[in-house]
């Protein structure tokens, strides 16, 4: 019987039979339901040729057609539909140069990384298992699917996602994969830095960080990555006791704040960062500080912002000896907060403005309004127009 977070994609394999084809359901969604993971996005693929899904479905998005996979649209949600392949050589170590579509899925599970991730299963329920992927799931095994060198000479970054579903998982990795991955982790450097950061992000953040953690180490797969090949010892730095890092932002910030001599700014270029993240990496650099030298206070939270707690609470795990904090205290402080942004504050740009209707607007206006932010936040001053004003009288801008 097909298990329930199956059946609204029901219709497309039925369909795709009804046509004449085969589907099944694969990689990581089949293996996440025996493991009792939730499932979050559900593959097909499919005997069907790309122009042919494209044929049967109504809605279709042909985000990698060149590779057969094609995304089709039902009830409102996106399944990601893949004809069968084999694949030529990897030149670029990221894509194979060529893509020969096939009617067989035994040859397509073939291509696959590993056996946990080699699994099919049918309509009904069930499971093509060609490599013992059950077996492995059972074992708690990562395992390649055949001879691990030309798996990870095909695609380098299969070595960080070994890494990545220890990690996430908790499984032990197979001797002679680890093997494999000693002998090919030279190859990561020819991977694109954005594809690396991407595989290290979900390895940090891992519930089973620490345990994949000393596999890292002991491979030295630190010696292939950005940043960390320039500062050898850089992991001797981390505790004995591992917490995740549950985004990249708090990997930057706590990389950095282990050796300072290391700005954020470095570790962002390096790992091509978006603006995003080196933001929020600085703001977590600076609220853990603040957090040390001055406890937990109003000014702390107010400037991070709740999409950071969990990260700057992940942060402190990691520094046995940092001041204790809990993700309740933050809460009270934050719903004490007399604002929660600066669009919160009573009085606004162009009230400020008219209060000085015979100076130029400039920079001037902008540091006032950061001020008063502060002043209100701190309990400095209440936030109210006539409050504020008052406040502004006796603490006129500095104006150039």
């Amino acid at each position: 019987m097909l298990a329930k977070p199956f059946q609204p994609a029901l219709p497309i394999l039925t369909k795709l039979e009804n046509a004449g084809f085969t589907a099944y359901f694969v990689g990581g969604c089949v293996r996440d339901l025996f493991i009792g993971r939730d499932i979050h996005d559900i593959d097909i693929a499919t005997s069907a040729a790309p122009e042919k899904v494209q044929d049967l479905f109504d809605k279709v998005i042909p985000v990698g057609i060149e590779h057969g996979t094609v995304i089709v649209r039902h009830d409102y949600e996106s399944y990601e539909v893949t004809t069968y392949r084999t694949e030529g050589i990897y030149t670029d170590k990221r894509r194979p140069d060529s893509v020969n579509f096939i009617d067989n899925i035994e040859e397509d599970l073939k291509r696959r990384d590993f056996t946990i991730n080699a699994l099919a299963m049918d309509k009904n329920g069930n499971v093509l298992d060609l490599f013992k992927g059950q077996s492995d799931l059972r074992q708690q095994l990562i395992r390649t699917v055949g001879d691990g060198k030309e798996r990870f000479h095909e695609d380098a970054l299969r070595i960080l996602r070994a890494l990545r579903f220890s990690s996430q998982l908790g499984f032990a990795i197979e001797s002679s994969t680890l093997e494999a991955m000693k002998s090919m982790k030279h190859e990561i450097k020819s991977l694109a830095v954005e594809r690396i950061a991407s595989e290290i992000e979900k390895w940090a953040a891992g519930s089973h960080l620490n345990f994949s953690f000393q596999y890292l180490k002991n491979l030295k797969i630190d010696q292939e990555l950005p940043v960390l090949k320039n500062h050898a010892g850089m992991l001797d730095r981390f505790p004995k006791t591992v917490h995740p890092l549950p985004t990249f932002a708090a990997f930057i910030a706590y990389c950095h704040l282990l050796n300072e001599s290391i700005s954020t700014s470095e570790w962002a270029s390096s790992w091509k960062c978006s603006n995003k993240t080196k933001r929020e990496a600085t703001a977590l650099v600076e609220a853990w500080q603040n957090l040390q030298e001055n406890g937990l206070n109003a000014k702390l939270v107010y400037r991070l912002g709740d999409e950071l707690d969990d990260s700057l609470l992940a942060i402190n795990h990691n520094f046995p000896s940092g001041k204790s904090l809990s993700l309740t205290e933050i809460d009270q402080l934050r719903k004490a907060l007399p604002i929660r942004t600066k669009n919160d504050l009573a009085l606004k740009g162009e009230e400020i403005i008219a209060l000085f209707p015979n100076q130029q607007k400039g920079r001037w206006i902008h540091e006032l309004i950061v001020t008063m932010e502060q002043a209100v936040v701190e309990g400095n001053a209440r936030n109210t127009k006539n409050d504020l004003k008052e406040w502004i009288k006796w603490n006129p801008p500095v104006i150039n």
